[in-house]
């Protein structure tokens, strides 16, 4: 299984900055560009992925999220700005970011990571870093226009009650993105 743990933010967070979103992509659309851009119901923040996860270890990942989100409080966040991995000038992905009003999202990304290699799976990736994808350049791509573009985002500030174990079925969403299906929830303290 091709897992996540995630923070799905709540639908007027995500109706706020897909109002923000929606007049940049339709114009991208008429331009032609080679952003892809990902569908508003796939909006979350990532807080480890799991590439490669057997079956058997599902229970045992659930009860490690489940007892590490019991331990951490909710932190208070708002989707505010832009940016792009690896860099501005070689970008493949753009995002906007995820402001920490309280709380320490870092901390929490850490426990998740903790404990799933605790319960036998290896979480994947780089450093933490807080974000939410919007979307994805198919050849690295100068993204500064799309940086200053989106960059005056400040969305609604909120407090997420739960974590989300994710899976990604790969290819089976509309454009041959991937579909996801929470098959978890865990409520943070």
């Amino acid at each position: 299984m091709r897992l996540f743990v995630a923070i799905v933010p709540p639908d007027e967070v995500l109706d706020d900055l897909a109002d923000h979103v929606e007049p940049r992509r339709l114009a991208d659309e008429e331009g032609g560009s080679d952003l892809r851009w990902t569908d508003r119901h796939q909006w979350h923040v990532t807080l480890a992925f799991l590439a490669d996860v057997p079956d058997w270890r599902l229970d045992d990942l659930t009860a490690a999220v489940g007892a590490t989100a019991a331990r951490h409080h909710a932190p208070v966040l708002r989707l505010a700005g832009a940016g792009a991995f690896p860099n501005p000038y070689a970008a493949r992905v753009l995002y906007t970011g995820v402001e920490q009003l309280r709380g320490d999202l870092g901390r929490l990304a850490s426990g998740i990571r903790t404990a799933c290699n605790g319960a036998g799976v290896s979480p994947g990736g780089t450093r933490f870093h807080p974000h939410v994808t919007l979307g994805r350049f198919r050849r690295p791509t100068e993204a500064t226009r799309w940086i200053r573009a989106l960059d005056a985002h400040e969305g609604r500030v909120w407090q997420p009650t739960e974590l989300a174990l994710v899976e990604s079925h790969l290819g089976q969403g509309r454009g041959h993105r991937p579909r996801y299906e929470v098959v978890a929830t865990a409520p943070l303290a």
